[in-house]
């Protein structure tokens, strides 16, 4: 089951579009969808997440917290919608497309995928790249 809760003014133009796309996307990476939460919000809401949990006083545009055992895939994720938007301008992209970057980057963590080495990073990277194709 996939979740969509709103934490400020705004919501998915098509929630069961963007469900499908993340079941397949699962599905396509061998795994299955326990319950997956992803609540949108704004920086404050995100920061505050981010120093009480991870200990770390920066603003990021996704949190996510997993809770998978083994191919079954369970969390939640935060999202700022504040960050995306000014991420989106940052990197030339539209809102909707960098939306939906950071909605299948957070569901490529949880399929095992990471990105803390330049490696990694592009290799996520091509993943996020190619399933943002599916949606077209």
């Amino acid at each position: 089951m996939i979740n969509f809760n709103y934490e400020t003014d705004f919501s998915l133009e098509s929630e069961e579009e963007i469900s499908n796309w993340i079941l397949n996307t699962v599905s396509e990476e061998t795994y299955k969808i326990e319950e997956i939460n992803y609540v949108f919000c704004d920086d404050e809401y995100l920061h505050k997440l981010n120093v009480e949990f991870l200990n770390h006083d920066t603003l990021t545009d996704i949190i996510s917290f997993d809770y998978s055992i083994g191919k079954l895939i369970q969390g939640d994720i935060f999202i700022s919608i504040e960050r995306v938007k000014d991420n989106a301008k940052d990197f030339s992209v539209s809102f909707k497309e960098e939306l939906n970057r950071v909605i299948i980057h957070g569901i490529l963590h949880y399929c095992g995928y990471k990105d803390k080495t330049d490696e990694d990073a592009t290799v996520m990277r091509e993943k996020e790249n190619h399933y943002l194709k599916q949606l077209d």
